[in-house]
């Protein structure tokens, strides 16, 4: 069958298990995967209704589910175990054997992966994601100074969702500017940027995958035509050569993917706090 139904099974918000199961269930190519989550599984009644649909699934379309479950409390995680699916439980596997390495008992406490016990690392992440917010497309060209990062780069090259997912997963306040005809027929960089030099970093894409972008945004219009997008992506790209600016092609990378090598040709690093 190439079909399978996948249930993430949590006591909080499931994203810990969405993310991880995801990361496996990628290995496998050529089958394809129905996804429910099945979040704040918090008590056994809960533990139950969950055992119940899984059940259900697997009754109606004659192959067990694959289970993930980060359930941190024994007496759920035993009630779950016990329904007709596969059952992953990533908190079994590794919480038993980094009890015996650290020769300590973890405190089984669940929603710690994603709460708010470091309210400062929070404020830092919430205040690093206005930050980007507010210097999205240059608006904020004043506050670079406050930056860890200025992004650069043609329009929908990717610099928003970029700035927006480091500054909520890592903390780095992220600006970026977008390049426009002017800045890239003059071939140099803007007198706004060149004081920051050193926090530039470019992005790239190629130009039939640019085009494609823009034709949903703006069809039929010079923007979104080949001549324009190949003359942008060309002269951007000379710009970044001539200004000795790190850059990234982004065409097949993932938002995750593109902030993870941004990190690593930085060496910026993740912040919690100042």
């Amino acid at each position: 069958m190439n079909r399978r139904t996948v249930f993430f099974v949590s006591d909080q918000t499931g994203v810990t298990a969405e993310t991880m199961g995801h990361s496996l269930l990628t290995q496998f190519d050529g089958l394809e995967f129905r996804p429910v989550t099945l979040p704040f599984i918090s008590t056994p009644d809960k533990a139950e209704e969950a055992v119940r649909k899984i059940n259900l699934v697997a009754q109606q379309e004659g192959v067990r589910p694959i289970v993930f479950s980060t359930l941190v409390q024994d007496d759920l995680r035993e009630l779950v175990k016990r329904a007709d699916g596969l059952f992953l439980d990533f908190f079994d596997a590794f919480l038993g054997p980094l009890e015996s390495e650290l020769a300590v008992r973890s405190s089984h406490t669940s929603g710690r992966a994603h709460s708010m016990a470091d309210q400062t690392a929070y404020n830092w992440r919430i205040n690093a994601v206005n930050f980007a917010l507010a210097n999205d497309d240059g608006a904020g060209a004043r506050d670079y100074e406050r930056a860890d990062l200025i992004l650069i780069g043609v329009s929908r090259s990717g610099k928003t969702p970029t700035c927006l997912y480091m500054a909520l997963q890592y903390g780095v306040f992220a600006a970026n500017f977008p390049l426009t005809d002017d800045e890239l027929e003059s071939g140099n960089l803007p007198a706004t940027l060149r004081p920051y030099q050193r926090k530039l970093f470019g992005l790239t894409i190629k130009p039939e995958r640019l085009q494609q972008i823009r034709n949903e945004r703006r069809p039929d219009s010079r923007y979104a035509s080949t001549q324009q997008v190949q003359y942008e992506v060309r002269a951007a790209e000379a710009l970044f050569a001539r200004a000795g600016v790190p850059s990234l092609e982004t065409t097949e990378c993932s938002i995750e993917e593109i902030c993870s090598r941004i990190l690593d040709r930085t060496g910026l690093e993740r912040r919690t706090r100042p």
